[in-house]
This record gives C-alpha cells, structure tokens and sequence, in this order.
C-alpha cells in the first residue's frame, strides 16, 4: 500500500471537542432533500445485494435503503442511541465513535454490503475505517459511499473543506486503495436535478476475495 499521502493536520476539525458530546442531542432530520434521498435509495437499491446482511454505518434514524428490497438485516453503527432506536429498518445498532475507535465489532466476512450516507466528510482516521469495512464484508461485497455539499462544517475534517465534489470522488476513491481491501473504485453522479434540487455522488467499491489482488495507489 506504500506510505500514506495523509498528514494529521488533513483531519484536523474546527470543533475537536469529544464527538459523542456533540452528538449526544438526537437530530431526528435529514440532511439532505427528498430527490436526493430518493436518488440514493434507487442506487442502494441497485447496488446492494438481496438476501443479504446489510452493514450502515454512521446511521441515523434512517438508512434511506429501499422498502421494495428484502436484505437478511440491517445492523447500524452511528453516534446516537435514540436515533437508531427510531429506525425502523434497522434489526440492531450499535453506538460507537469510529474516531476514537476505528475497528468495527463484527466478525470478519458478517455483511454482504455496506453503505456510508453523507457522513464520511466526518471520519478522521478513514482508511482505518475503510480497512475494517473490507474485513467485514464478504468477498465481491459492495461498500457505497454517497455525499452531497453539506455538512456540519465544524466537525467535517479540514481536508474534505479544502476540496470540491469532483476532488472528493478522488479523495474517497484514495480511502479505499489505501485501505488494500478493495478492488476499483467506480465514482458517480446521482445528482437528480442539477442546480435545482441537492447534488448527490456516490463512489464504490467491492471487497477483494482470497484470490483477488487489491488495486495499488498510483
């Protein structure tokens, strides 16, 4: 994987008080609007994989993933307990703060699919993160991250500030080659009604198997 291009002051946020205080308030709204959301679900739905164990992470009170769709579960890891507990598509949830803890509580190979909502502008040690995902998901299973332009700009890392969308595919696109347990990533524009209603991109990635190599950063 080689050394990694990243400086601690890349992850540095204008609020570094203690996450779980800043999220101890639930905030049961969305973030961003309908077509967007409705964009992601359509992508989720076409992505991820029926039959299955679904994995969202940094989840919310609700995990836009589609009603029409039948997975095995869906388990959600997220900040707030309330939250969670209002979510009606998830099957269990777990609270944990992935910047003071990167390493996920499952056993290795326990989902089919993972999704990251509009969040990952707030992980501090990413590729950490990232790895954890590809030894949790099964191989070929796909990890979908989706972001817009907002955020709370206090707690998003200066790194993902300093960057437009365009840059934030390639910045994501670079998660996931570090992390070694992915093939190639594949970056898109879901943004339903350019310039009239929220942007929505999503960039992916499947889980390597035994016998498949990890694609190596440039």
């Amino acid at each position: 994987m080689g050394d990694s291009p990243f400086r601690p002051e890349h992850f540095r946020r204008a609020d570094e008080t203690a996450d779980d205080l800043f999220y101890s308030v639930p905030r049961l709204v969305t973030h961003i609007d309908d077509e967007a959301i409705a964009a992601a679900t359509r992508f989720y739905g076409e992505m991820l994989p029926e039959g299955e164990p679904i994995l969202d992470l940094m989840s919310s009170w609700v995990s836009h993933l589609p009603e029409s769709k039948k997975y095995e579960s869906v388990t959600g890891l997220g900040m707030n307990a309330e939250e969670l507990a209002a979510n009606p598509q998830l099957a269990s949830f777990v609270v944990q703060d992935l910047n003071r803890e990167p390493r996920l509580p499952f056993a290795d190979r326990a989902f089919g699919g993972a999704v990251v909502t509009v969040s990952v502008q707030y992980l501090t040690s990413p590729v950490e993160v990232f790895r954890e995902v590809g030894r949790v998901l099964r191989p070929g299973g796909p990890f979908i991250v989706t972001y817009s332009n907002r955020c709370f700009p206090t707690k998003a890392v200066a790194m993902w500030q300093a960057l437009n969308s365009r840059e934030h595919a390639d910045l994501i696109a670079m998660y996931f080659q570090l992390s070694g347990a992915f093939g190639s990533p594949l970056a898109c524009d879901l943004s339903p009604n350019p310039g009239r209603t929220d942007p929505l991109f999503a960039v992916m990635a499947r889980a390597v198997g035994e016998a498949e190599e990890p694609t190596k950063p440039a």
